[in-house]
């Protein structure tokens, strides 16, 4: 009986690519280490732990290095080595390097709140909630099968859920927590269900399995397979805060820790949007007559509700620049879902899905720095109503010309030049797939948003009411404003860096 099972045993054994692993494995291993540690450290010390985050994330983040020689692959079949679990290839490689550089902003950003916070919250309890979310991010975008998706995706969300309510006593935090607690789950129970019914369909996981089976499914099982393939993309419309699944939007980002709400502004949506180009361009693109109609709906539905929510805002309600970039970052999700709706109709699909992922780096390096100069105002004014803005330039200059600058690049202006070339990659996507009537819907949001980016960007420089309060800027918050506002200019100079995606190869 024993000699069967060995080599039985021994077919099943992988082999592992420890570097190829290498990037969430360090930010996981760090966070259990930063947990570990704040049992030791003692209170007035805790500043340690920050900056063993903000370490461990800069480490990771330059271990995608030595994987750009060539694509590699790891937790194969051993039957089929072409089979994979993982995959470090050149998509995998952007959005990781996309979720880790957001997280080590964020963790910049983290450090001044923390220390600004009073002990409102918990520092290791933090890093390690932030490190395993971060963790989980990273691993999402070289998943090749559903069940690791499945996973990436809840370890990148749970701990994100904490992160939110974590604040000792405040109502508004819990709130928010529970409100976004109860749409992922949701949108986990609807993503579950439809992985099932496409895994009863065609007897496998793995995405290129499913892509080559979904095509020849029974007769009777069709329906079924269908069905899985619309619950999926629901499930994943959550998750990028697609319209009509945003209403969790504007009250978590309020409620959250700043840091906390530029990390799901950028990370969530890198973590949703790759796993929906996953799920449709690699698994199932035998079914794009499905979902490249339902993406172009829901593209157009959600940059036109999230700029009309954003256009609404008044200057001089409570957490106003919070609630106007939280919108904000909904019409931005509109805008990233183009490209992908255009993959069903392109002769090239991963041209378009270039697209999302060249507006993706833009749209991450501008709205972090965006939130980082919120971190800044928001350190004197802790309501940060658009209105506390007014006069930035006279009491912060360069921070002032920062935010201007973040401003456009969102809104597609002068001199935001990579603002501007990649809504035109996105736009161009649109009109060479067909989609006309998507593209004259995106321009007439563009127009839409320039209003109320551009009103934010002059209050920034009218005369201040009474005398201009000065900023000091601690140097992590400085650092984050600083790398967000180098990174924007230089793209801005060198728009190629980004466009370049968009004729690469990416699977």
């Amino acid at each position: 009986m024993s000699s069967p099972a060995q080599p039985l045993a021994a077919s099943l054994v992988q082999s592992v690519d420890w570097l190829a692993i290498a990037p969430p494995t360090i930010a996981a291993v760090v966070g259990l280490v930063v947990l570990v540690a704040d049992l030791f450290v003692a209170e007035h010390r805790k500043t340690l732990l920050g900056w063993t985050s903000v370490a461990g994330l800069a480490v990771a983040t330059l271990m995608l290095l030595p994987l750009l020689d060539g694509d590699r692959s790891t937790f194969c079949l051993t039957g089929d080595a072409t089979v994979c679990s993982y995959t470090a290839d050149r998509f995998t490689l952007v959005i990781q390097f996309l979720v880790l550089g957001g997280a080590l902003l964020t963790a910049l950003l983290s450090v001044t709140a923390l220390k600004d916070g009073r002990k409102e919250l918990p520092e290791g309890e933090y890093w390690f909630l932030l490190l395993s979310s971060a963790a989980g991010a990273a691993l999402l975008p070289a998943s090749r099968d559903l069940a690791t998706l499945i996973v990436a995706l809840e370890v990148a969300s749970l701990p994100a859920f904490a992160l939110v309510g974590l604040k000792y006593g405040d109502r508004k935090s819990s709130e928010a927590a529970l409100k976004f607690f109860l749409s992922s789950v949701t949108a986990t129970a609807v993503s579950l269900m439809g992985i099932s019914f496409v895994y009863a369909s065609t007897g496998t996981l793995y995405l290129t399995q499913v892509a080559d089976r979904i095509q020849n499914v029974d007769g009777q099982l069709h329906t079924l397979a269908q069905t899985g393939v619309v619950l999926t993309l629901v499930g994943f419309a959550f998750k990028t805060a697609a319209v009509p699944f945003h209403f969790w939007v504007p009250d978590t980002y309020v409620g959250a820790p700043l840091p906390i709400a530029a990390y799901l502004s950028v990370i969530g949506k890198a973590v949703g949007f790759s796993g929906l180009i996953l799920v449709t361009v690699v698994a199932l693109p035998s079914y794009a007559d499905l979902w490249g109609p339902a993406l172009a709906v829901l593209a157009a539905l959600t940059m036109t509700v999230g700029n009309v929510g954003a256009l609404r805002q008044q200057a001089t309600r409570a957490y106003s620049a919070v609630r106007l970039l939280a919108w904000s970052s909904v019409g931005q999700a509109g805008y990233l879902l183009v490209p992908i709706a255009a993959a069903a109709y392109s002769g090239d699909a991963e041209q378009s899905v270039g697209s999302t992922v060249a507006y993706a780096l833009m749209y991450g390096a501008v709205n972090l720095g965006a939130f980082a100069v919120a971190a800044l105002v928001g350190r004197t004014k802790p309501l940060n109503r658009v209105a506390d803005y007014r006069g930035l330039y006279a009491s912060s200059p360069l921070s002032a010309l920062l935010l201007a600058f973040f401003l456009l690049c969102l809104a597609g202006l002068p001199p935001g030049i990579i603002g501007l070339f990649a809504k035109v990659t996105v736009f161009a996507a649109a009109v060479d797939a067909g989609l006309g009537w998507l593209a004259v819907i995106m321009a007439v949001n563009v127009v839409i948003a320039l209003f109320y980016y551009l009103q934010w960007t002059t209050l920034l420089f009218r005369a201040p009411e009474g005398e201009p309060e000065k900023h000091r800027v601690p140097a992590p918050l400085t650092a984050a404003i600083a790398l967000t506002g180098v990174l924007g200019i230089v793209l801005s100079g060198a728009p190629q860096l980004v466009l370049r995606f968009t004729d690469t190869a990416l699977f």
